[in-house]
């Protein structure tokens, strides 16, 4: 029997929009400049990587986004509308997945802040597994803005493998006439690669752990890149019907 959300999937992936191709034909900027951009990416001297990426989503709230982060976590169907050509699947670490899930009575971003969702999805050719720990603006230096003006999805990105933290990533939803704007920003690799476990152990294997997670490449930076601009832009429009379909699961 399909799932009420399944007439929602749809392989077909919108082209990417003009102002990411032209930040992919530039190439890398200088990294005393990414901050200041809207679309590009940076590799910088740790070899951390830095990617910014605008989406621009007519008839969708902030408070869309909320729902979606806290709606999508539980059910790999789910997490393929996102992007149906590179998720594969998606599960709440804590355990709540499934009819567990919808059962949940907390909504918005209750649902979701102070978790950690294990993903695996492509990121270009390279399979990855992930695990996404959605923490409070605050935690990041960042405010929390109001309700009606937007909303802030901040999440810490490690593995969900090996005990590594790599980076993290803020989404700033900013409400707009006629819809809203996504200014999302990454940062992964170089210094902000660390372990999550304490003690002589980790300390000891901490080399052999984080080598694969410091050196970060211009390639995965692009890949980056390009894999937010499609899913962003891909739910993006179907989220509105979405959610008034679907927004009180």
């Amino acid at each position: 029997m399909s799932e009420p959300w399944s007439r929602y999937l749809d392989l077909e992936m919108a082209a990417l929009p003009d102002h990411v191709v032209v930040a992919l034909q530039h190439g890398p900027v200088a990294p005393t400049a990414i901050g200041s951009l809207p679309d590009g990416y940076a590799v910088h001297p740790d070899r951390s990587i830095e990617v910014a990426v605008r989406t621009l989503m007519p008839g969708v709230t902030p408070s869309m986004w909320d729902w979606w982060f806290g709606w999508h976590g539980s059910r790999d169907s789910r997490y393929r509308l996102w992007h149906p050509r590179a998720h594969v699947s998606a599960q709440w670490a804590d355990g709540i997945n499934g009819d567990a899930a919808d059962a949940d009575p907390r909504r918005g971003r209750e649902r979701y802040v102070g978790r950690t969702s294990h993903v695996v999805e492509y990121l270009g050719s390279t399979l990855v597994h992930g695990a996404i720990s959605f923490v409070p603006p605050g935690d990041l230096g960042l405010v929390e803005p109001h309700p009606d003006s937007g909303t802030r999805v901040c999440a810490v990105l490690g593995s969900s493998q090996v005990p590594v933290d790599i980076g993290w990533f803020v989404h700033d939803v900013r409400a707009v006439e006629g819809g809203s704007e996504m200014w999302s920003r990454f940062r992964l690799g170089g210094s902000l690669a660390v372990l999550r476990g304490t003690g002589a152990r980790a300390r000891r294997a901490s080399t052999t752990l984080l080598r694969p997670f410091t050196r970060r490449t211009e390639l995965e930076a692009r890949a980056l890149l390009v894999h937010c601009a499609q899913e962003m832009n891909h739910l993006a429009v179907r989220l509105p019907d979405l959610y008034a379909d679907l927004g009180d699961a």
